[in-house]
């Protein structure tokens, strides 16, 4: 029971997060600025870059290693399950970039309103299961309070990178006429797969405890999808920008510090 708090306090934080950014909608009614745009995805990118190393591939490792198995192996193997299965999302569900109006996904008739949405929906799925299974593998070594500082600091990191991501969702909806009170509605609801996801990843990973190397390497390949795929791409729209490298760069420092600090 402790363990579903933990992982329910994590996530509701995080989703939080994503309302908060979707609450800027009652501030702003205009689209965020090319300059800040690449400030927020390339953060957000380097946050997940550095969550994807410290606060799940490296753990899969030691934790494969201590039962006794070959460490690359499972984070190998989770981390190609994790980006094929975030590869066959992103084929399937029909969802639009805000900022390149570029449709993917299944051809579908679905209001432009729905698909902008469905993108970054997209987006916090592996957030969710990432910061979910953390605490997870905490209440699994309860007797290690770093495990659970470590959990703490990546919601805390993902949670930062969500502010942005709510008003992503927010503005673009507000500027093409929807009204202020159901933008920031549709924002929060592109966040609330978080908890969702974290809940039930933890409740499964409460049954198949001896895949955690997998599950943790799988959150970790699909949030590498996302950061390669999308976020990237469009922190440097155009002609080459330092503003989305140095934020990547930024967000990376910021997640790593969060991750590595709890153990000095």
């Amino acid at each position: 029971m402790s363990q579903l708090i933990w992982v329910a306090g994590g996530t509701g934080f995080i989703f939080f997060m994503t309302c908060l950014g979707a609450a800027t909608v009652f501030l702003f009614r205009r689209r965020v600025s090319d300059a800040m745009q690449k400030i927020f995805l390339g953060f957000a990118a380097g946050v997940m870059i550095a969550a994807s190393i410290w606060s799940l591939l490296v753990p899969a490792i030691r934790e494969a290693e201590a039962n006794g198995q070959i460490g690359w192996i499972p984070a190998a193997g989770g981390f190609i399950l994790g980006a094929l299965f975030l590869y066959g999302l992103d084929k399937l569900i029909p969802h639009l970039h805000a900022f390149s109006n570029v449709r993917e996904g299944l051809a579908s008739s679905t209001k432009r309103t729905t698909l902008l949405v469905s993108a970054v929906t997209l987006h916090n799925i592996p957030e969710g299961m990432a910061v979910g299974l953390s605490f997870a593998l905490a209440a699994q070594h309860d007797a290690d309070p770093a495990l659970y500082a470590a959990a703490v600091a990546l919601a805390i990191g993902i949670g930062l990178q969500n502010f942005p991501e709510g008003a992503a969702v927010s503005l673009p909806l507000r500027k093409e006429g929807m009204s202020a009170g159901k933008s920031f509605l549709l924002g929060c609801a592109s966040g609330v797969v978080e908890p969702i996801f974290g809940l039930t990843t933890v409740l499964a990973a409460g049954f198949i405890s001896p895949f955690m190397p997998w599950l943790l390497s799988f959150a970790a390949g699909a949030m590498l999808y996302v950061v390669v795929e999308e976020l990237i791409p469009e922190a440097h729209p155009g002609e080459h920008s330092a503003i989305g490298t140095m934020s990547v760069m930024g967000g990376f420092l910021i997640m790593m510090i969060l991750d590595v600090a709890p153990g000095y």
